[in-house]
């Protein structure tokens, strides 16, 4: 136990201290001054970008250098962009393989665009030509020699050509025209001067396999999945082995992710019944999240559900169907847990020595200790460590972690970090609902991804602001995961039942955002509260078994499954950086565009579940990447029609057709 709670190493980064000779300020993506790596995945388009300036009129360029994991490095230029008084410059980057980079920014004083701008002014109007020659043939015969150098004698014989044709008799129409040229520009900025350089300190990336950021998930509990009534009324649990039926399902569907709530032993003290209640009857097999029992607590299964070979024949399966296992991660006890009695000082215990249970106000969950950290860190930080790795040599390789907001972020800090550093390909996706920063601070200490707001953003003006926010300043550490619903919440939206509603909601989840996921029991509309005014099922799976015909009609798999084979056919909607939205003059239409490469897929959405909305559409070419046509192409990749559209475009939407999904390609 010797690393606890120590910080791995390499997220200390070395500081030079002031600025350099070129000056490089307001480097980003950057977290906590570097003390957390930012967040990518294989091949996904990072931007990095800076201000670069220096005194005087001299010109000045800036670069990135990335290193791999390996140690080898790679220089990629960057541009200076609009407004250009600001010295901003910019650069996308790709990063190949999975692992720890880091990336610097250099400002370094550029002596060939200084003289090529001299050259420009001075030339047409026979001022100091002869010098300005001079100069011009060093520095090409100075790139040349670097060309040289690198093994690349093409580019050595095109810049030492460049220096001989240029002189002061040559005519100046020549020597400008050669010196802009497009196979000069490229030849120096790879081979030229480089002088002054100036670079900031190495900032980390981790970059995960690509499931940390595209995936699709589908929920449901294995108990209720073939669970019976006998002729007497009693109930028997469905089980691991009932449950193959339900992956072949989600997999037809185009899911990636199955998450299981908890698996575990259930504890009997103050078990919850039908809806909650505190009186529940001998049938009732309590919340799933009321975590142990005489039978184990976290690195044990329910009897009920099978044995631990029915668990890993269950994830077999899953895997045979390109399917991954993910498990809750709930750190909390029963009163009946094993932790309760071997380990009493892990809990809060009250002045009239009782335990204290979880409450959120006026909600009280009796059934649950909750964890107290401060007790006892070393020892519990080493209990959890262990229960995860007990369960990734079961193959699971992702964990659904039940309400991290009330655990230390400095835990979390702890635990991803060590997991990250013998099974770099385990996902964790936090489920917090709550404050900004808190939600914040769980993505830059190492959560892969995070359930969000979005369960409450409805309108044109929330959604807007808030895919913003997420695809922009939030995408270097939050990777957002838009549930449509949860066990816990059924969303107002979807309180009338209207199939409209949940069409709208699951197609803006899967194009808005590169991971969405669903709880079953969407797919068949299910929507009655608790009582009015409540976010809460009535019936919630979550306290009885709620066995499902999914075939019974009508329902949505085809159109989810219909959503997931877009998604995949399209990298585009895999990505959540680009994005971009489009003037619709109604208030319950929403238009935005994501783009990856020449991928480009458009979305138009009705937010009215009720009523017909029609209204003219005004297209961004540009963002769209087709600034200089007068039209494109637009296929709607779930009705099949294709439309030719120019930069407006009129768009009429109703609940049987709610929205358009565009593959926009060239006319």
């Amino acid at each position: 136990m010797s690393d606890f709670p120590a910080r791995a190493s390499k997220r200390i980064v070395r500081t030079e201290g002031g600025l350099g000779r070129i000056p490089v300020t307001g480097v980003t993506p950057v977290l906590e001054c570097g003390a957390y790596p930012v967040k990518a995945v294989v091949h996904e388009r990072l931007l990095i970008q800076a201000n670069v300036f220096r005194e005087g009129h001299d010109s000045v360029n800036a670069s990135i250098i990335l290193t791999a994991p390996d140690g080898a490095q790679r220089r990629v230029d960057m541009k200076q962009v609009e407004p250009i008084g600001l010295d901003i410059w910019q650069a996308y980057v790709r990063m190949g393989t999975e692992g720890d980079w880091t990336y610097r920014v250099e400002g370094w004083s550029d002596p060939w665009g200084t003289w090529r701008h001299h050259a420009e002014k001075k030339l047409p109007v026979g001022v100091d030509v002869d010098l300005v020659v001079m100069e011009g043939q060093e520095l090409l015969n100075r790139s040349a020699d670097q060309a040289d150098a690198q093994r690349v004698p093409g580019a050595a014989s095109l810049l030492r050509g460049a220096a001989e044709t240029l002189s002061a008799d040559a005519d100046v129409d020549e020597i400008l025209e050669l010196i802009t040229s497009a196979p000069i520009s490229r030849a120096m900025a790879r081979f030229g001067p480089r002088e002054l350089v100036s670079p900031t300190a190495d900032y980390p990336v981790r970059v995960e396999r690509r499931r940390a950021l595209y995936s699709s998930w589908y929920e449901f509990f294995p108990r209720s999945q073939g669970a019976w009534r006998d002729d007497e009324g009693h109930w028997h649990s469905g089980t691991f082995n009932s449950s193959h039926e339900r992956l072949e399902a989600a997999a037809a569907m185009g899911f990636h992710v199955v998450y299981l709530p908890p698996i575990h032993p259930i504890g009997s003290a103050f078990r919850k019944g039908k809806n909650n209640t505190l009186t529940p009857s001998e049938e009732d097999p309590g919340s799933p999240w009321a975590i142990g029992s005489p039978d184990g607590g976290h690195d044990a299964i329910h009897p009920d559900l099978g044995t631990f070979d029915d668990f890993e024949a269950f994830v077999a399966k899953a895997k045979e169907l390109n399917l991954e296992i993910a498990l809750d991660l709930a750190l909390q006890a029963s009163p009946d847990h094993p932790w309760v009695t071997e380990h009493p000082e892990w809990f809060t215990t009250r002045l009239d020595g009782t335990i204290a249970y979880a409450e959120n106000p006026p909600k009280k969950y009796q059934d649950i200790y909750p964890i107290n950290f401060d007790n006892d860190p070393e020892g519990i930080y080493h209990e959890v460590l262990r229960i995860v790795r007990f369960w990734i040599e079961r193959g699971v390789t992702i964990f659904r972690v039940d309400n991290p907001h009330t655990k230390p972020v400095e835990f979390w800090d702890w635990l991803i970090e060590r997991v990250s550093e013998t099974n770099p390909e385990v996902i964790f996706l936090a489920e917090a609902f709550t404050r900004p920063q808190m939600m914040a601070a769980l993505g830059k200490v190492g959560f892969q991804q995070s359930y969000t707001y979005f369960t409450w953003r409805n309108d044109k003006r929330e959604l807007t602001e808030y895919l913003t926010e997420l695809s922009t300043d939030m995408a270097a550490y939050y990777r957002p995961n838009f549930f449509v619903n949860t066990p816990d919440i059924n969303p107002f939206f979807l309180q009338s039942g209207n199939q409209a509603a949940f069409s709208i909601r699951a197609i803006l989840a899967a194009t808005m955002s590169p991971s969405w996921g669903v709880y079953s029991g969407f797919e068949q509309f299910e929507h009655l509260p608790l009582a009015l005014g409540k976010e809460e099922y009535l019936d919630s799976e979550k306290y009885e078994y709620r066995p499902r015909d999914y075939n019974r009609q009508p329902n949505l798999n085809l159109l989810m499954g219909r959503l997931n084979e877009i998604r995949e056919a399209h990298p585009a909607l895999q990505q959540l950086r680009d994005v971009h939205f489009h003037d619709v003059r109604h208030e319950q239409i929403i238009a935005f565009s994501k783009v990856d490469g020449a991928d480009v897929i458009l979305t138009v959405c009705s937010l009215n579940p009720d009523e017909t909305v029609d209204a003219q559409l005004f297209l961004d070419f540009e963002a769209l990447g087709f600034g200089d046509a007068d039209r494109v192409k637009v296929h709607d990749e779930l009705t099949g029609e294709t439309y030719y559209w120019g930069r407006e475009a009129y768009v009429r939407l109703y609940p049987g057709k709610p929205a358009h999904i565009l593959h926009v390609t060239a006319a």
